[in-house]
């Protein structure tokens, strides 16, 4: 393996840094009721109400740019702030304090602090200037062996109270960037992230969202307009993101990522994950030039942008999926026949009729990575957190997403949801989960809410027991469905008659023991349930699943590169103090001490690819 060396990138400021912000609510009082509610950071709910994943970003910008320059200045963010301030918009319409945006607790009104349940702040960093970091100019932005650092200087010392008032609208907040000692003025910075924001308090390590062109169009660095600062939230080993692209890119697009070290007005905030925009750039990268339409599938744990068809309105698909630029009709109605073809055609005519419209043998590589690597992000859990490209062909192409959360690393052991613990078998109730007839799960796709329909299995789906004697090995026992477990079954929390049981969470993160056929009976993800009812299309997703783990998963491949990235990182991962887990827990996770209850990277390896094997 090449050497790896150290970079930072450092971000500056003309304001003083106002380190160790403390709540003024006691310790243990961010529940979801109460006055203040969650305060801090905005709710899911974004201004103005809840909304789904694709709600609308409040527009501000255009109302309070009084210079017309298309963002917004000092003064102009104060105007408009203020007007946040007094906007009746908060959460499910509750008014929002100074504290925060908007969210779902009490009578509306926020308190000062975040929204981090029982997570402390961090504490302020040391002092980084420009002088004291190595350059590395002549890398690539994505380049694995170098840690830069990025400095980022804001003007106003509230900088992190800013990006959260800011956070559900379209405002960017400037700041000045300096990345191997080249200075880039007014760069566009945002809060991002749902769950890695929301449960993430104020002085503690949050995702930035970087926009190199917020006020110079043809301002870039390497080429890239859009950098994407991850905060690695549930990820023990901060290299969750890295990892999986550096596997995922063997296979199929997927985003580069790579470390970096982010200091914001002189102080340390330690290691982030930086990870590649979906954007123009990347599929110019990866495509045969960058035409052709994008949308994101934005994750949630109700996501329900599996690929289902909905019927021919439109409005039912926009609120799913998110096209990235304004390609207008003609391709939401291809979206919607890829849906239509997916779902309705008879599986003898599937292939054919697929085969012009989306790439099969790219979704099937897709597929398996997302089980194989355990994404509990992925689209076998959420039926979303992917992104679709139709290219200038007419041929759609499924890439990841987010992958911070997989390797099973987030506290999710075997036995733990998704994984298979000691217990009886799944208990599936007559006609199939759920009773008579359809395939009822708990609410928002099996999470055990509520109880929505997702309509019966389609007439052509082939019996349980059908598949080859290798299927029948990896799905478990005969009876027990597409999802069947092998011995064991799952564990507390899984399915009883006519629903999950308590603790259940849908698939669930997933862990060692994850079947790689789950989801065959699930209509929520019709590229699992409908590609894979093909046996020859099975066999070959399954033939994919052992390349991946003798290729890219076995300690004889993988060790070596998670050895180098720790060794990389290490240094900084010990000293950062904002970081969201401990030291000891980035240890345990990078190392091979498999003794401890913690999942590690190398316990993973180890016994997914064995479980694979079997």
């Amino acid at each position: 393996m090449k050497k790896l060396t150290l970079t930072a990138l450092v971000i500056t400021s003309t304001g003083m840094l106002v380190g160790g912000l403390v709540f003024s609510q006691p310790p243990g009082s961010f529940g979801f009721g109460g006055p203040g509610g969650f305060g801090g950071p905005p709710g899911f709910g974004g201004p103005g109400g809840p909304g789904g994943p694709n709600r609308e970003k409040r527009k501000l910008v255009e109302e309070h740019d009084s210079d017309g320059d298309g963002w917004l200045n000092q003064s102009e963010r104060a105007v408009a702030r203020k007007a946040l301030e007094s906007d009746d918009r908060g959460g499910f319409g509750r008014r929002r304090g100074p504290g925060g945006g908007p969210g779902f607790g009490g009578p509306g009104r926020r308190g000062p602090g975040g929204r981090g349940g029982n997570m402390q702040p961090g504490t302020p960093g040391p002092t980084v200037t420009a002088d004291s970091v190595a350059s590395y100019s002549d890398k690539p932005l994505y380049d694995t062996g170098v840690l830069r650092t990025i400095f980022l200087e804001f003007e106003d010392k509230d900088w992190e109270e800013e990006l959260e008032a800011f956070k559900e609208t379209d405002v960017d907040v400037p700041a000045q960037m300096l990345v191997d000692g080249k200075r880039y003025p007014n760069v566009g910075v945002h809060f991002r992230g749902a769950s890695s924001y929301g449960h993430v308090p104020r002085g503690s390590k949050r995702s930035f969202n970087i926009s190199m062109d917020m006020a110079d169009e043809d301002q870039r660095i390497d080429g890239y307009k859009t950098l994407n600062l991850l905060n690695c939230h549930g990820d023990p080993s901060m290299m969750s993101s890295v990892l999986y692209s550096h596997i995922a890119r063997q296979y199929i697009p997927a985003p580069k990522a790579n470390f970096v070290h982010v200091v914001v007005n002189g102080e340390s905030w330690g290691l982030y994950n930086s990870v590649q925009q979906f954007d123009k750039q990347f599929i110019a990268e990866n495509f045969d030039g960058a035409k052709g339409t994008r949308w994101k599938v934005s994750g949630s744990p109700a996501g329900d942008g599996g690929l289902r068809y909905l019927g021919d309105d439109l409005e039912d698909y926009k609120a799913r999926f998110e096209m990235k630029s304004d390609d207008g009709k003609k391709q939401w109605l291809a979206l919607i026949e890829l849906c239509k073809t997916l779902n309705e055609t008879p599986l003898d005519q599937l292939e054919s009729a697929l085969e012009p419209i989306l790439d099969i043998d790219g979704t099937l590589k897709f597929l398996a990575l997302d089980v194989v690597l355990a994404n509990s992000d992925g689209y076998w859990t959420r039926a979303s957190d992917y992104n679709l490209f139709r290219d200038k062909d007419g041929k759609f192409h499924v890439m990841p997403h987010d992958m911070n959360e997989a390797f099973a690393l987030a506290g999710h052991g075997p036995g733990g949801p998704g994984a298979r613990g000691p217990g009886g078998p799944e208990g599936r109730g007559p006609g199939g989960p759920g009773g008579p007839g359809g395939e009822r799960r708990g609410g928002f796709g099996g999470f055990g809410f509520g109880g929505f329909d997702f309509g019966p299995p389609p007439a052509d789906r082939p019996p349980v027991a059908d598949g080859e004697p290798r299927d029948q090995r990896r799905r478990g026992p005969e009876g027990g469905g597409p999802e069947g477990r092998g011995p064991g079954g799952r564990g507390p929390g899984g399915r009883g008659p006519g629903g999950r049981g308590p603790g259940g969470r849908g698939p669930g993160h997933g862990s060692v023991d994850l079947d790689p056929l789950v989801g065959l009976d699930n209509d929520r993800m019709p590229l699992r349930s409908r590609l894979l009812a093909i046996p020859h299309l099975r066999e070959r997703y399954l033939q994919y699943v052992d390349q991946i783990v003798e290729e890219s998963l076995s300690w004889s491949k993988l060790g070596p590169v998670v050895n180098d990235y720790r060794d990389l990182i290490d240094p900084l991962v010990k000293a950062d103090t904002r970081k969201l887990d401990t030291y000891d827990a980035f240890v345990a996770a990078t190392g091979t001490d498999d003794g401890g209850e913690q999942m590690s990277i190398h316990k993973f390896a180890v016994e997914r690819s064995e479980y694979l094997r079997k």
